[in-house]
This record gives structure tokens, sequence and C-alpha cells, in this order.
């Protein structure tokens, strides 16, 4: 029998599972407080520019893939043709080229430590493979940590022989890895990992869980993506999705209350509207969570979910630039990381994308679009003069470090603009910031992580704080956890 289910925040994993559930027959409603879909997968304009919001390289859109299937499912397919290089990762003393290819690939890594060419080869064999054995799950999509007797039989169902394999490294970090493989005492091949590890985990190799790593390692080879206009184009599929299968979308609605009401839910938005459900999906952040219930309702809810709602993540700081390609010797890759040597925040590594020449949905032709987002803690943003001073400081480390790079990038300037804390807070709800989830440590990843179920009957979670974790993949998991548990359905 279909049920109404209302969804809270167009992000990502609200749209999967609101998409999802429509599909499947529900009588779906999902309200999203800004006036955008994606939350940090969105999109903005300045007048003849195009900016994504936050993310921008597409993941997950190969055969098999978490969106892909989702797309599938919903009859939206998206072909798109994968990378072969992937992105440029430069570094003080070394620049590397990420490649699809696995083989050439390492190929070129050894190119620049042949000293150790034994030992890198011999940790990547390991990498993939294990990344190839945690991949085999992903087809039935287990839900971590499991919450009730069928959530139990799934992953058990899930199991194989081959998963032993997967035992000793339960409580390893890819630092115990490293170490291991006698790549412990070598910086440079360390600092690379730290910095595509840092942008998919949220942490380095030192505390990063090893299982998740070695996916996070693993994952730009199934097929990394440039899409045409920006990562928004998977939050307008899944809307027209939505519409199509007779859900409700609205903006601009601001859920301030959620409370109990017989044997369902009622939710009050910011203009007084009401919205009855007999299930409720919350895609905001879940630092929101608690004040949206009533406080004996709110008490309820599971332990994780409760310490996670009152924890920081990293907060970031982006600029937001339009360039006349015209001024450089030739246009910007689309994908490319800076690191300067003196850490992974605070404008020392960023990652910066540009839109390709000829994506006129993003910027008219001669010019490109250009989002770079570095890693900042809360604190350095706590006070008006810090806020200022911060701001200030990290926008001139990072054009000065691009500078340097790319002689002339200053003069091609024709737009920029900043995304300080305050402003994604204001734009995406994120409270102080907070973006990208949490630290994928053995503390809160697989088993510790915060589960899609909130300890309360009715109310699910989603999103990049919730298992298994940041970036649209990780959000659309999530959401896909939370359809299922409500259809009682594997869905996709």
């Amino acid at each position: 029998m279909p049920q109404n289910v209302l969804v809270i925040g167009a992000g990502i994993g609200g749209l999967t599972a609101a998409a999802l559930l429509a599909k499947n027959g529900d009588h779906v409603t999902l309200l999203e407080a800004s006036s955008e879909l994606g939350g940090c997968a969105g999109k903005f304009k300045r007048h003849k520019f195009l900016f994504p919001a936050g993310a921008t390289l597409g993941m997950g859109l190969e055969d098999g893939g978490i969106h892909e299937r989702v797309f599938r499912f919903l009859g939206k397919p998206l072909p798109l043709e994968p990378l072969e290089t992937v992105m440029e990762m430069i570094h003080p003393d070394h620049k590397f080229v990420f490649m699809k290819d696995r083989k050439q690939h390492v190929d070129k890594i050894v190119s620049h430590f042949p000293a150790y060419e034994p030992k890198i080869r011999a940790f990547y064999k390991e990498v993939y493979a294990t990344a190839s054995i945690v991949r085999t799950l992903m087809g039935p999509l287990p839900a971590l940590p499991p919450a009730t007797a069928k959530e139990w039989a799934a992953l058990t169902g899930a199991i194989r022989p081959v998963h032993v394999k997967l035992l000793p490294h339960f409580n390893e970090t890819l630092g115990n890895r490293l170490e291991r493989h006698g790549l412990g005492e070598l910086p440079a091949f360390r600092h690379m990992l730290d910095g595509l590890l840092i942008d998919s985990m949220q942490t380095g190799s030192e505390d990063v869980s090893y299982l998740l790593a070695a996916v996070a390692l693993d994952i730009y080879h199934e097929g990394a993506y440039y899409v045409p206009g920006g990562l928004y184009r998977f939050s307008e599929l899944m809307g027209e999705s939505i519409k199509e299968s007779g859900g409700v979308l609205k903006k601009r609605r601001t859920v301030t209350q959620l409370e109990k009401s017989g044997k369902g839910w009622m939710a009050t938005d910011h203009r007084g509207n009401q919205y009855e459900a007999d299930a409720v999906i919350v895609n905001a952040p879940i630092h929101l969570l608690p004040g949206m219930l009533p406080p004996e309702l709110a008490s309820h809810l599971k332990k994780p979910l409760l310490e996670g709602a009152t924890s920081e993540t990293w907060t970031t700081m982006t600029l937001y630039i339009a360039i006349d390609s015209s001024k450089l010797p030739q246009p910007l890759p689309p994908f490319r990381q800076i690191s300067t040597g003196a850490g992974m925040a605070e404008g020392a590594h960023f990652f910066m994308s540009a839109s390709l020449p000829g994506d006129l949905l993003r910027a008219p032709d001669g010019f490109q679009t250009v989002t770079i987002s570095t890693h900042s803690k809360a604190g350095f943003w706590n006070t008006k003069e810090k806020y200022e001073a911060t701001r200030e400081t990290l926008s001139e480390r990072m054009l000065q470090a691009i500078e340097k790079q790319i002689p002339g990038f200053r003069e091609s300037i024709v737009h920029l603009e900043t995304g300080a804390p305050k402003a994604w807070e204001r734009y995406t709800g994120r409270p102080n910031g907070f973006v990208g989830g949490f630290p994928q440590t053995l503390d809160s990843a697989l088993f510790n992580s915060i589960s899609h179920r909130s300890g309360i009957p009715g109310l699910y979670v989603c999103g990049d704080h919730i298992f298994p974790g940041g970036g649209t993949i990780g959000a659309a998991t999530s959401g896909i956890h939370a359809a299922r548990s409500i259809a009682s359905k594997r869905l996709i």
C-alpha cells in the first residue's frame, strides 16, 4: 500500500530517497529550504557565469555505479565518457597525474620514486585487490551498522568467502599498511595520498580506515567524469523524476518543527504550513535535527546521532572565479589539486576545478568558471575579526599558489567572489558552514558510522554525516538505505 512520505532537504541524499520512493508508487513530498536543489552539489549564477556550489567531479556513473543504478531505475540515463586523465596533483617537488588506467597510474607514480618501485607496486597491488573485494558489497549494498534483524540478514546474505580476506584489515588505518610496505617514511608519496584522501575521506593516511581508503584510492579508476554544466544535473534529473512520478517538490520551505501525530508525523514549515506523513526522511544537517523535535522526542534519537549533532566537522573556504581563457597560454584543465607542502588545510592544499572550453552551460565561449576550495577549521572563523582575516589570508594564499603554477592567472580573472563558512550556512543550511561529513577514521567509519535509522520509528536520516559518509556517492547511498527501509524492498 502506498505511503505518504515527507523528505526534508533536497541534497543528493534526500533527492535520491524521494525519487526512488516516488518511482516506487509512494506519495512523496520533498521540502527544500533554499531556491536551488542539490545542497552542496547545487549551483548558482552570477551574470553570464554558472558556478557549482561545491562538488564538481562526477563519480559513480560507471556501469553498476551508485548514481548509474539510480538513474537507470528512474529511466533517466546520463551517458558520459570517463576521463582518461582524471586530475593533476601538483606538489612542491613532484607533479603527479592521476590516470584512469591502473597500470599507467602506478607506472607514473613509480617514475617519481624509482628506488621504491617494488614497494610501491606491492602497495598498489594490495590496495586494488582490497578495493575489488569491498566493491563486491556495493551490489547488495548492506546498511551499516545493522539496526534490525532484516538488515543483519541482508549483511549476512551479502558475505562471501572472499570477504574473510578483509577481516585482518578491519581495525587498520592506511598508515598501518604504508608502514607494512616500507613506505611510511616516504613523505612525498604519503603527502600525495593525503591530498587524495582529505578531499574524499576528510582525513589523511595516518587515521583513515584502510578499507575505505582502499576504495577511495581505487574508485577514480572505475570512472571519474566531467559533467557538462555541473553535478546539479544529478539534482535536475531526480527532481524531474519525482514530479513525473506524481511527487510534490516545494522550494523555499524551511521545516521548523517535526512531531508525532497519531501513528504518523506532522511537520510545520516557517510559513506555518503543515504536512502529514507516515514516514519522514531528514536530509538536513544532523546538527539541526534535535532542534526540530520536541525535547522528549529528541531524547530518543540514537546516541551516535545525538553525539554527531554536537560535533564539529571541517568548514571550507571557496573561491568562485571566472576567467578570460584568452589571457592564458592554454585553457585550465578540468580538475587539479595544488599542495604547497604546508599541510592539508587552510589554503596549503586545495582542489581546483574548471569548466571545459565549450561548456556553454557554465560560461560563454572564451571563458571558464573555476571553483577552488580548501579545508579549514571552524575555530579560525568564530569571531568577526578572525573571520575577515582568515578569508583574506586564505584567498591570497590560494591565489599566490595558483599564480606560481599558472603565470598570468590573476590578470585573467573577470569575476571573483568568496564562499566562506557563513555563506555556506546561509545558502546550504549548514550550521557554522560544516561540510563534507565526518572524517572516516576507525572511530567513525563502517560499524561505527551513524545509521540511517534515527532510533525513532518512522524517522530516517540521510546525507554526508550518515553511513557510508561524504561525497555524492555516500549521500546517495544513505538515501537508498532510507528509501529501502520505508519501501521494505531493495528498489535498486
